[in-house]
């Protein structure tokens, strides 16, 4: 059984400003501009920071990429200064949204993945969203550590990745 509203948390709404763990102040904004400064996030990701194929490989996929995001999904940005340094996404799928978070390898394990996805599901209640689901490697116990922590619920496990749900 679902949550009434009046049980469902209620999450940060961009623009938000914070310093992490690692005394870096940033900037996490709605984000609907130009796919440059994202792609120049990503284009530094290596292979251990990509999962389950994204983000792509290559200036020109991950600019195509990140421009469908950006035209089909509701954006949040993690800014250091002028510098993208995370990127959150909600991409309505269905009956409901799906979830995708990034942050930049170096900006990692700082707090910052936290915040970005608690601004994102602000944003997602602020625009009407009401169910988020995502799928996790098995084997990210980290992400999987985040988004228990944020409300997600397991409700598909397999060989490969489990789907994680919840309300808004």
């Amino acid at each position: 059984m679902a949550p009434s509203a009046d049980e469902v948390r209620q999450f940060p709404r961009p623009p938000v400003t914070f310093t992490d763990q690692e005394d870096r102040t940033v900037d996490v904004e709605a984000y609907t501009g130009d796919p440059t400064p994202l792609v120049s996030m990503y284009a530094e990701f290596d292979s251990d920071s990509r999962a389950q194929g994204v983000p792509p490989r290559g200036e020109e996929q991950i600019r195509e990429w990140v421009e469908t995001l950006l035209d089909e999904g509701l954006n949040v940005v993690v800014w250091h200064g002028e510098d993208a340094v995370g990127h959150a996404v909600l991409v309505p799928e269905g009956d409901g949204s799906e979830l995708a978070i990034f942050v930049h390898p170096d900006y990692q394990s700082a707090g910052i993945g936290t915040r970005l996805i608690e601004v994102l599901l602000g944003h997602g209640q602020e625009n009407g969203f009401d169910h988020v689901w995502l799928a996790v490697s098995r084997t990210n116990h980290v992400a999987m550590k985040l988004y228990d922590k944020v409300g997600f619920e397991t409700r598909l496990r397999d060989r490969a990745e489990h789907e994680m749900e919840r309300p808004l």
